[in-house]
Order: C-alpha cells, then structure tokens, then sequence
C-alpha cells in the first residue's frame, strides 16, 4: 500500500491504513495526483473530495487501495484550501490511537468518537471549532516539485533552504516559506580562462601549478617557495606567479652556527655521560636521563669568567632547585629545616643575583666617571656592594652614611629610625636641601625601595618625588626588593611579589623596569620582531617557576624567553629534561596519568609517567635545530628522548633518511655504538637514498640487510629481474632470487618463485633433452614424473608471467616477458610438443616466429602419433 505523509503528524500506526471518513466536517479538499509522463501505462486522474462526495458510500470512500490500484507509482502535489465549514473530526486533530484501537478491539469507529466527544473535551477540537467560527481566510499552500529534491543548488537560484515545519492538524494555516536570496558565484568560460592551453606549461610553474604548488619545507629548514618572502603587510613590486622556483635557509637560531654549535655539543656531550640508553618494552632504543643530571653538573663547563645568559641560567637553576645540604641534626624538626632551607635558598640566589648585576654596575660606574660620592655610593648599593659603598662613603667624608650602611640589611628597630629622619626631612621641608641620591640611599635603608616622596611646599620649598629604583635594569630592581625591600628572614617568593606588583601595576609600570629579556646583539645575529605581548626574561620566569608552585614548564619554556630567535628550542629542551626528568619539579600541564603505574621502580630512574605530546613537540623542535646544523648524532640522542615508541621509531627514520648522504663511518658508529640505534634503520636510510640515487642494486641489498624483504623483493621483480633475463644471465638470475629461501615474502609464490622456477626450467630441459637423446631410451619412472611436472608447470608459469612483469610501459619488462616466454617454449617444445597448446598462451606475450614454431612442433608431434598408431 502506498503512502505519504504531508506536514501531517500522523501516528505510524495511522500510516498503514489511510482512511477518509465521510463526516460533513471534511471541507473541500483536493488531492492531485500527477502522473510522470515517462511512464505509458499510467493515466490521469483527479479524485476530489467535495461536498458532492459525501454521499457517496463509506466503504466506497475508506478504501484507498480501489483509488491506489488506479493510479499507480503517483507522485502527489497536494493543496490545502482553508474553509469556514466545520472543523475536522476529532481522530484528524485529537489523539490518532483512537481509531486503530477500535478496530483491534472490534468497535464501530464512528461509536467511540461519538462516546470520547461526549464524555471528554478535547483541547484539539476546541480550537479547530474557534479557528471555524472566525471568518474565513483563503490561503493555499503548494508543495512544489523542486522541495522534493534532497539537496538544492543555491547557484542555480532555487533558494530553498526552508526548514521542515509540521502542522498539529490540516485545520491550521503553515505561513509560506520566507525568500532567502541565493549567493550566485561567477563562472569564468573556459575560452576566457588566463590557464586555457597551457595546463602542461611546466616551464611556469606558477601558472600551471598555481593552485596545488605550495609553501613546502625541506630538510634542515629549508624553504621551497615562489616569488618573494614577506609579511602581510609587506608592498611588493615583483609577482608570485613566477617560474623560478627558490630555496632558502631559514635560520632557526639567532647567533652564528658555530657558536651555537659549539653550546650544544657542550651540553648534549654531558647529557649523554648521565643518560642510559636501552630498548624499551617494544625494543625501540629510548633515553632515560639520571638523577644525578642537575644544573650544578653542567657549571665545569661554563668558567667562572663566563658571563653569558647561558652561563646565568645554569647558576640560577643551582640556586634555586639543586639539592642545599642543611647540615643539621637528625633531631632537628621540620619546622626550622623548611626556615633554614628558605634562608639558604634566599642566600644562594642573592650571591647568584649578585654576580650576575656586577658586571652592570661596573659598566654604570665606568660609563660616568664625573659622578659625585652619593651617586657611586648608590650604584654600589644596587649591586649589593655593601663593603665598596662604605668605602665609597668615607673617602667622600661622610662616615655617618658608612657607619650606616655598614648595619645592612637591618633589623626593624634600625629601618624605623632611618624613617624617622625621613620624616623629619620631609615635616621640616628640608629635603629640597638633599641631593636625591642621598635621599636615594637613606631610602633604601629604611626598606622603602619605590617611590621616595619629597616635601609639598611651594615656589621655592617645593621637593619633587624620587624613583628610587629609577633607571635600573629589571635584575637590580629586583635586587632592591630581595635585599632591601623585605626584612632578612623573609622568604624569596615575598620579595618576588613585592616587584611583580610594582611593575605589573599599570600605574607604576613606567616608573620601574619590566623583566623584559635582554638582548646582546652580534654581528652573526639575525634579528626577528619580538610579538607584542610581555615577554619575561628566561631568569625571571626560573624564578617565577620557583616561587609558584601552580606555574607549569608550559608557561615558562618559550624560546623568546631564552633566545633572540622564536625557534631556538634548546635551553628549553635542557630545562625540561632537568626540571622534569630529573628532579621531579614540574611538568607540562598537558601529560596524561599513567596506564599501569609502576610503584616497584625508583622515582629518580622511573619511564614516563603517561603522554605529553608538549614533550615531543620540544624535543622534535630541537631536533630539527641541530639537523640544520649538521649534528646529525646529536639530532638522534635527543628524539631517543620521545615518549612514544611509535613516534620514536619514525622521528629517528626520517632523520636517518633525510640524512643519509651524511651518514659516513664516524657518525654510524657514534650512532650505532653510543645511540644504540639499530644497524637496520640506518641500513634502510642508505636503501632509500640509494634508491633515489638510482643504484638499484646497492638499494636491494641495503634492503636485504636492515631484513626488509619485502622491499627488497619489490626491487628484483620490477627493477632487477628484467635486466638479468635480458643479459640470460641465469645464474646472477638465481643469485638475486635464492636468498630469499628461508623468509617470509608477500607474493613470494606467485612472483619471486616464478623466476627461480625460470632458471630450474631453463637448466633442467636441456638436459632431460640430452640424456633423452644420448640413450635414446624410454626414459625411467623418476624421469618420466620429472619431466610430467615440468609439462605441467612451464605452461602454468607462461600464462603468470605477464601479471607479474605487467608494466607495458617499460620497455624491459616488454623484452623479458618475450623472452622468458619464447625460450621456455621452445625448450619444452624440444621435449614434449603437445604440453603447450597454443590457446593457452597469451597473444601480447608471444610473438609470432615463437607462435608459429610451437603449432608447426605440435602438429608435427601430432602427425608422428598418428602414424604410430596406424
């Protein structure tokens, strides 16, 4: 039975059985049914259901098969017309269960809707009976032929895009669909085309390739591009769509390649001495670093002379996070270990802070050589020069100042009064008397470390306010909060507070330097445009990793913290592997827990406690930094360090393949001796660029070696086994096929088999020919079966050999299919002409002195039989 439903909300049950009762309450409604004029057979017709038709018979007008059977496979457009007549029956607008539920039990329909319109009220047919008694409105709603299309084509301007509303009942109005222009797109014609005619123009790649060449990166950072490198900002005068096609360099670091070079060996040198290398559960080699690897193990290398960032950072991450011996006793509790512990920790980064700001004050006081006394006393004082700013003081005669500053840091009793007489200044107006570094440096000692305010007098009297930290660089500044600031006992993470609220306040942010990185420029230097936001000096955010236990390595690891260049990765990387891998500080936000925790397993010599892909990220980063310089091994120790076994594998292959015109002896042992990287993956390196090199040969036997067999094999069937049938060099033929014997091969029977069954067909006939010849006897049953088998197989191998050796286009595959072909048949030929018949040869694999030898041998096999036989 057919069916269709049209915005109606029509139980499922009511769709099996369509009926239309003949109440007076059905108003004109007529449905059309158009019948497709591909179909002959079909006829139309048009039933409407008016007020005539009422008297018709029920049964007549509740059997829709009678009116289906007429028109068949209708396709419906159906109108609705809205009357004032009256209201539909209630099982078409009230609960359409009520139907199908008197027909199973066996009640007249007609009997309960008579008993549910008297008994109960329904909401439905309450409003259908208002709708009727409010004047009509005439409003047809057609439901066109393109709303049957699952999909519409705005470019084609039918804009339908309507959603699928639903009606409660056929009583209720459904607005028209509201218009929603359609977006048009200009078609360019093909005559009009600027690529018309010169799609194959290969020599202008930016027109024949416009659209599928792109930006693409090579190794070492190198850059494929067209046209011109620039921002998007940037004016250009020549045109991308240009035929050259150019390479460039990108350069990942900021200084020279041989400084940076010669840091990174330094460094990766002593990280490989306190790593082990061992294969992990799916014997992938993997590097897990010792606990013993701290930043104090990295200092031998970094001379008390050198001053570099490099240098300061390895200090400071002694200060702060390597192990202080306590020396205490045993009995000592726990509260006065953590006091003692911040106070040597406050005492190793102020002895750290104050080597790092001394060569700055050094340069302050030799840039300025006319300052007065209280000006070098001040310098010395922002350098925590306690003993040279006494000296200072007394050789200016001003032993009171020295006697003073002599008492520094000072307990809260010697601050207090050093306020006092600021305050004495400021009540009696007199410290417009007072050069501002003398008040600068009482300041200091009373611990106010900001803003120095001056008198408010005026015209004359008038004292202006003094910046005390005014001028200095952002480690000074700090400098003054961490000895001055905060009393003596307080802990490292208050003085760190006290300056980040200075300079962070967006009304004093001017007045106090920021902890911006800085940078020393060289003449090897290439100098990139740092981002807008605030980025912190890589010193800073060690410390801010120290004193916040909430900050995570994600937050502090960024290249333009430690380096000019925003892809220079490799003090984050060394940062990452002490901090986390070895003391157990912190670590990315982004790792994962552990699938099955190992709580057998030391902490300090513990694999990865679950996945941080920031971790592989860095370490890829790096990676590809000494890739660029050539530190091929250096590259592979640090990718050993990616968590994943799979991802280890493929970061070290690629690099190994990528790098295999380089790999010469020196760096294979290191690789393979030191790393412990397979001797396979660096033979299937060598595999691939030899194959790319075109010397096949050494490629299949690369392949071979690192036991890839099955590239191996693809190699001798395509590339070498042609050339050896061609040569009829037989035995190189086996030499190529025969150490396969013995391992696993896809294909192996049906395409490396066939040639070594080639070269035992190809030896064996002849000589079954010569023995059979020689003793010109009935040959013996060993011999007969041999020769039976090769009668079997030979035919069997001619009909497969145009599959495996199936590129036509290559014209060696053409000649040694012909040739194999042509010399098995005329070898079986010679022994037993009947064997090959010469349907079952194929007609592209043989040619025609072959055919036709092998129908003039048959036939004349046949000729000699059958005299036999007479």
């Amino acid at each position: 039975m057919t069916r269709f439903r049209a915005y109606s909300t029509d139980s499922e049950d009511e769709q099996d059985d369509v009926s239309i009762a003949s109440e007076p309450s059905v108003d004109n409604r007529r449905v059309h049914y158009d019948v497709s004029a591909s179909d002959s057979s079909m006829v139309e017709d048009e039933l409407e259901v008016s007020a005539a038709s009422r008297k018709r018979s029920p049964s007549r007008l509740s059997s829709p098969d009678e009116e289906e059977e007429d028109v068949p496979n209708a396709r419906p457009t159906v109108q609705f017309a809205a009357s004032s007549k009256s209201p539909p029956p209630a099982h078409s607008a009230g609960n359409p269960s009520i139907i199908p539920r008197a027909r199973e039990l066996g009640i007249d329909p007609q009997k309960v809707h008579v008993m549910q319109a008297a008994f109960f009220r329904v909401p439905e047919e309450e409003a259908a009976i208002k709708a009727a008694t409010q004047p009509a409105s005439r409003k047809t709603f057609s439901l066109s032929s393109a709303s049957h299309r699952k999909h519409s084509r705005d470019s084609e301007g039918e804009g339908i895009r309507g959603e699928s509303r639903q009606r409660a009942s056929f009583a209720q109005d459904i607005e028209p669909t509201p218009f929603r222009p359609s977006r048009k797109y200009a078609r360019v014609e093909s005559s009009d085309s600027a690529v018309t005619g010169n799609e194959a123009a290969y020599v202008d790649a930016g027109l024949a390739l416009g659209r599928s060449f792109r930006v693409g990166w090579g190794p070492g950072g190198t850059l494929v591009h067209l046209g011109q490198l620039c921002g998007p900002q940037t004016k250009l005068t020549t045109s991308a769509n240009s035929s050259v096609i150019k390479k460039t360099v990108v350069p990942l670091v900021s200084g020279s390649m041989d400084e940076v070079s010669e840091t990174a060996g330094k460094l990766l040198s002593h990280h490989l001495k306190c790593t082990r290398i061992e294969p992990d559960a799916d014997d992938v080699p993997c590097a897990i670093p010792s606990s013993d690897l701290t930043f104090s193990t990295f200092l031998p290398y970094f001379p008390p002379s050198d001053h570099t960032f490099e240098a300061d950072l390895f200090r400071l991450g002694r200060a702060l996070f390597d192990g202080i011996p306590l020396r205490l006793p045993v009995s000592t509790s726990v509260d006065i270990q953590n006091h003692v512990a911040q106070l040597r920790r406050k005492a190793a980064l102020s002895k750290w802070l104050k080597n790092a700001v001394a060569a700055s004050v050094d340069a302050q006081l030799r840039d300025d050589p006319s300052t007065d006394w209280a000006g070098v006393v001040f310098t010395h004082l922002t350098g925590y020069q306690i003993e040279k700013a006494c000296e200072a003081a007394m050789d200016g005669g001003n032993f009171k100042i020295a006697s003073l500053m002599s008492q520094i840091p000072g307990d809260a009793e010697f601050r207090e009064d050093v306020k006092a007489q600021l305050r004495i200044w400021h009540d009696e107006r007199v410290d417009l008397h007072i050069g501002d570094n003398i008040r600068k440096i009482y300041s200091l000692l009373s611990g106010n470390v900001h803003i120095q305010s001056g008198s408010k007098g005026s015209g004359l009297e008038q004292c202006r306010d003094v910046n005390v930290a005014g001028g200095l660089d952002w480690k000074r500044a700090f400098g003054l909060h961490l000895w001055y600031g905060e009393p003596m006992d307080a802990p490292v993470i208050d003085a760190f507070h006290s300056y980040e609220k200075v300079w962070a306040s967006p009304s004093t942010s001017s007045s106090i330097s920021a902890p911006s990185p800085l940078r020393s420029a060289s003449e090897h230097s290439v100098v990139w445009k740092a981002p807008a936001g605030m980025i912190s000096d890589g010193l800073y955010s060690l410390i801010r990793l120290f004193v916040d236990p909430a900050c995570s390595l994600s937050q502090v690891l960024t290249p333009w913290s430690f380096s000019a260049s925003p892809v220079d990765y490799s003090l984050s990387w060394h940062l990452y592997i002490i901090l986390s891998r070895c003391l157990r500080i912190r670590d990315f936000a982004d790792r994962g827990m552990p699938p099955h925790p190992d709580d057998n397993m030391d902490a300090g010599e513990s694999q990865v406690e679950g996945h941080s892909p920031s971790a592989d990220l860095l370490a890829n980063s790096y990676a590809m930094q000494l890739e660029q310089a050539g530190m091929i091994q250096e590259a592979a120790f640090v990718l050993l360090h990616i968590e994943g076994s799979a991802g280890r594998r493929k970061a070290i292959k690629e690099l190994l393949t990528r790098s295999a015109a380089s790999l010469d002896d020196w760096t294979v042992r290191g690789l393979v001796g030191s790393l412990k990287i397979p001797m396979a993956w660096l033979n299937e390196a060598k595999a691939v660029h030899a194959l790319y090199s075109g010397d096949v040969f050494t490629a299949y036997e690369l392949y071979l070696a690192a036991g890839l067999y099955n590239a191996a094999h693809d190699l001798a069937v395509l590339e070498l086994a042609p050339d050896a049938v061609i040569r009829q060099d037989l035995a190189l033929l086996k030499e190529i096929f025969i150490r396969f014997n013995g391992h696993q091969v896809d294909g192996w029977h049906l395409r490396g088999k066939l040639f070594l069954d080639y070269v035992h067909a190809m030896t064996r006939l002849p000589e079954l020919r010569d023995h059979f010849a020689e003793t010109n006897a009935v040959p013996d049953a060993a011999e007969a079966a041999e020769l039976e088998q090769l009668a079997r197989s030979v035919p069997q191998l001619i009909s497969i050999l145009p599959d495996v050796l199936l590129d036509r286009c290559d014209p060696r595959h053409n000649a040694a299919l012909a040739e194999m072909t042509a010399n098995l048949a005329h070898r079986l030929d010679q022994v037993k002409p009947l064997a090959i018949q010469p349907s079952q040869i194929r007609a592209v694999v043989m040619n025609e002195s072959t055919r036709l030898r092998n129908i003039q041998t048959s036939a004349y096999e046949k000729f000699l039989r059958s005299i036999a036989v007479a």
